[in-house]
């Protein structure tokens, strides 16, 4: 098992982890990647390599994304048919929780017929808990429940473990810096894995002075693949509302208005969610991406169909029977439109307690920062 370490400006807390590591289990590779810290932060990286570890890097912050992939890349070249575990550098997970973490790497990989899957590290957000932290991973666990149809209760740790097998998959998703980790969670169903979680310590710097996180640039980043998702289902509804009340004007069938309206908003949103919000899903072949898709949409027009006949027959006013019925299948829709189009399954997600009981939160930073990405030529430490 191979314990990877994205690190950014890391302080004495970095050699402290590597050392309880390997003396916790020598078996262990620990693997550190310098995120352009720079020479200031050279000793700190050399009381590393002391302690056992490998140390790789490059000369300019690239952010924590890069960095995880870098370290991936190297994984697979040199040490293939590994498991990693990836932790913070700035004592934020303990010992016994990354251990905890790689041992349920391990036992998955043991049963070949539930498929692979990455398991988090996940905290309970009890005790004193930064407001900011406590804040952005309540509205991240809001926005990607409702975009991904799966319930995560930590959807932002930064403890993680990946079998071997999913190492090609890491290093092609997209993302640089903190957004990197999201798009994993919102990638895993459409590429096949699962997600599992075990409960861990919730531990926090005083003021989280370790984080290196920029609240405005790196919020954006992260929550903009949830928004794109999310405006692209609401831009369709609004194309079906208006569509429907223009065909409304030319036609006095129901049934050909609302086929019509459905028709041209559908395949707006095809259109948008393959190029604009799943661009990663365009190696299936169009044809058969819009043949699932559409199937999907039948379905559901059937459904919208009878709710507004229903509804209208009742005495409702067809653009107000149109808006509840909406109202009521968009949840489904949406689901639907992320299901067909990508192949994401919403019951990926197996639920894994750790006997470790969560502890209270002590002062530790929620993230650890923005890690690098190629390697350092010349600052490896076999």
């Amino acid at each position: 098992m191979i314990i990877l370490i994205p690190a950014y400006e890391p302080d004495g807390k970095l050699p402290q982890l590597v050392g309880d590591l390997l003396t916790a289990d020598p078996r262990l590779l620990v693997l550190v990647v310098d995120d352009g810290s720079g020479p200031r932060f050279g000793p700190v990286f050399d009381d590393a390599r002391r302690a056992g570890a490998t140390v790789i890097g490059y000369p300019t912050n690239r952010g924590k994304g890069q960095a995880l992939k870098t370290g991936f890349g190297y994984i697979k070249r040199h040490y293939p048919g590994h498991g990693v575990v990836c932790a913070d550098s700035d004592g934020q997970h303990t010992v016994i929780d990354i251990l905890n973490v790689a041992a349920q790497v391990e036992a998955g990989t043991g049963n070949q017929q539930a498929g692979a899957a990455m398991v988090l590290g996940e905290r309970a957000f009890d005790g004193d808990v930064p407001v900011r932290s406590r804040l952005g991973n309540s509205l991240t666990r809001t926005l990607y429940r409702h975009a991904a149809g799966v319930n995560l209760h930590d959807t932002q740790t930064g403890l993680r473990g990946y079998p071997a097998t999913m190492l090609a998959w890491l290093c092609s998703v997209r993302g640089d810096r903190y957004e990197y980790e999201l798009n994993l969670l919102l990638q895993a169903g459409h590429a096949g894995y699962r997600i599992e979680s075990i409960g861990i310590s919730t531990i926090y710097l005083p003021g989280n002075s370790s984080s290196h996180f920029r609240p405005l640039i790196d919020s954006a980043r992260i929550y903009a693949p949830l928004l794109k998702f999310s405006i692209s289902s609401l831009a369709a509804f609004g194309i079906d509302l208006l569509a429907f009340v223009l065909l409304g004007l030319l036609t006095d069938s129901l049934l050909s208005t609302v086929i019509g309206a459905r028709l041209i908003s559908s395949s707006a949103n095809f259109l948008t969610n393959r190029r604009l919000v799943f661009s990663h899903g365009r190696h299936r072949p169009l044809p058969m991406a819009a043949l699932r898709y559409f199937t999907l949409v039948i379905a559901l027009l059937a459904a919208n169909y009878a709710g507004i006949y229903l509804l209208a027959s009742a005495g409702m006013p067809e653009v107000a029977a149109k808006v509840l019925t909406e109202a009521l299948l968009f949840f489904v829709s949406f689901t639907v439109q992320r299901r067909f189009l990508t192949g994401t399954r919403t019951d990926s997600r197996t639920s894994v307690r750790a006997s470790v009981p969560h502890a209270a939160a002590a002062p530790v930073s929620a993230s650890f920062g923005d890690a690098v990405p190629e390697l350092a030529r010349g600052r490896n430490a076999a």
